[in-house]
């Protein structure tokens, strides 16, 4: 895993994580009931047990899980900490693009104005 500056996991962790529905799947549960554990996670989902444990495991490397012993059990917590900072750096990133798309259409609509000719629609 790619650690950040401040630590955290870096924004492509965080993405690789999210880029399978089922771990997507996993996270939404565990934002909106608050945690659970990998058996009453594969109970409301197509996957196994040992496959949601697997998928468990990405989500922690990135940061978006924790865990944690509740007697015989291991509950799971979601962190949406590392998906803000990811959707921070994914703004900056595309407010950049934006700013270097600016800065090439009015450098071809001044190329085109100086040399007379109108510019592309």
């Amino acid at each position: 895993m790619t650690r950040t500056a401040g630590g955290g996991p870096a924004p492509e962790d965080v993405l690789v994580a999210l880029a399978d529905p089922i771990r997507r799947d996993v996270l939404a549960i565990l934002a909106r009931d608050g945690g659970a554990t990998s058996t009453s996670l594969a109970a409301r989902l197509p996957v196994t047990r040992q496959a949601v444990a697997k998928h468990l495991a990405v989500l922690d490397r990135a940061g978006l899980v924790h865990a944690h012993r509740a007697g015989r059990e291991v509950r799971y917590e979601a962190d949406l900490r590392p998906l803000k900072r990811t959707t921070r750096w994914m703004d900056t990133l595309a407010t950049r693009w934006e700013h270097r798309l600016d800065a090439i259409k009015d450098l071809s609509e001044g190329d085109a104005a100086r040399s007379g000719s109108d510019p592309a629609p």
